[in-house]
């Protein structure tokens, strides 16, 4: 049997939700389900959170940097190492990417090089519009120096959370809630699913209800269809809700599934020549996958060598996401940095990290690459 590198995990309730959805006939991109699960997730944040479910991650960020005032030409800053749904959406609005580096302490983006960029730009009457850091691999980035920084240059900030929701920043702060906006995915492979489904976050209700708007072709208020703005086919269906739903109620037993997943593979590949992703102190890490870089050198296999021998087995696992400015869509889009996601993309891989890895399972995985290392 296939051991997938992150597989949907259901807990059982979902079931009850989605008759509930079925016995409602709402079978359609709103209802009672859909509310349900955006309340459901606001009170994970707080009182003061609005959320909007929608059809993607990708999708949430678009209309996140649509309402955040995003138009063509305006620069937007952003992770390079990130998944392509976490930059397309610049360009469909027709803005300009500018890339950056990560910070190896944390593997999100350099908030040195950011600040550094941020203060030339000014002076040369060119910010961007927005920043989009990425939560890595279910790590938040630094929030506080980046909230500063935006704060500083009023630039809007937008968190890219797609694959950190359940992770916590310092001081038990929820991956998710910060910045300006931010978005989250519920992918099949996320920590919890919709099957296929997003949403945005924000403290700012005219944000919030501007994105609901936009996300149902923007019908103004009339017995016919009336138009005064392009809008998208974005919401998310109230039969995903029912499954987010479900989700929600297991959230922080799958983020603890996947930290002990974590620590297993750290208590016996953590040898010379392996180098895990860090978590920094005060940071709670979702470890929706485990990553981690091999150093040939020291270890005599690459990362392509271990991901190829576990394929061979039947074993997902893959290499780190390769950085957006290496990527040939956007070649000559301008980088800022030292290369360190260069370095750990060309020797790092994710394992499988799903919830419902059984011990057995993983301990397979630890051998087979004990036998080559």
């Amino acid at each position: 049997m296939k051991i997938f590198l992150s597989k949907p995990h259901m807990s059982g309730q979902e079931q009850i939700y989605i008759d509930e959805a079925f016995d409602s006939n709402y079978i359609a991109p709103l209802g009672p389900h859909l509310d349900a699960f955006e309340k459901k997730v606001s009170d994970y944040f707080g009182s003061d959170f609005h959320c909007v479910g929608l059809s993607s991650g990708t999708a949430a960020l678009h209309l996140a940097l649509v309402v955040a005032g995003v138009e063509k030409g305006d620069e937007v800053w952003v992770s390079s190492m990130t998944f392509a749904g976490g930059v397309f959406p610049i360009r469909y609005i027709g803005a300009i990417p500018r890339f950056f580096d990560l910070n190896p302490k944390t593997w999100c983006i350099d908030t040195n090089v950011l600040s550094e960029e941020l203060k030339k730009a000014n002076n040369e009457n060119r910010l961007p519009k927005a920043i989009i850091p990425t939560d890595l691999y279910g790590q938040s980035v630094d929030l506080n120096p980046l909230e500063l920084l935006a704060k500083k240059y009023g630039v809007s900030l937008v968190v890219d959370s797609a694959e950190s929701f359940g992770a916590e920043y310092l001081k038990g702060r929820k991956a998710g809630s910060g910045g300006d906006i931010a978005i989250l995915s519920f992918n099949g492979n996320k920590i919890i699913t919709t099957s296929g489904g997003g949403m945005i976050v924000t403290k700012n209700k005219v944000w919030a209800d501007k994105a609901r708007f936009l996300s149902t072709q923007a019908r103004d208020k009339a017995l016919h269809y009336e138009h005064s703005h392009i809008g998208y086919n974005y919401r998310l269906s109230n039969i995903c809700a029912a499954i987010g739903l479900g989700q929600m109620s297991v959230l922080d037993d799958r983020v603890s599934a996947r930290r002990e997943v974590f620590s297993r593979y750290f208590d016996q590949l953590n040898i010379k020549g392996v180098n895990f992703m860090p978590e920094p102190n005060g940071y709670k890490s979702s470890r929706w996958l485990t990553a981690l870089t091999v150093d040939p050198q020291k270890t005599r296999v690459t990362n392509l060598d271990i991901i190829n021998m576990l394929n061979e087995h039947h074993i997902e696992s893959r290499p780190l996401w390769k950085p957006m400015h290496l990527q040939p869509i956007f070649k000559g889009i301008k980088y800022h940095g030292s290369g360190f996601d260069e370095s750990i993309f060309h020797s790092g891989l994710c394992l499988p990290s799903s919830s419902d890895l059984s011990e057995d399972q993983q301990q397979e995985i630890i051998n087979l690459i004990l036998e080559i290392l």
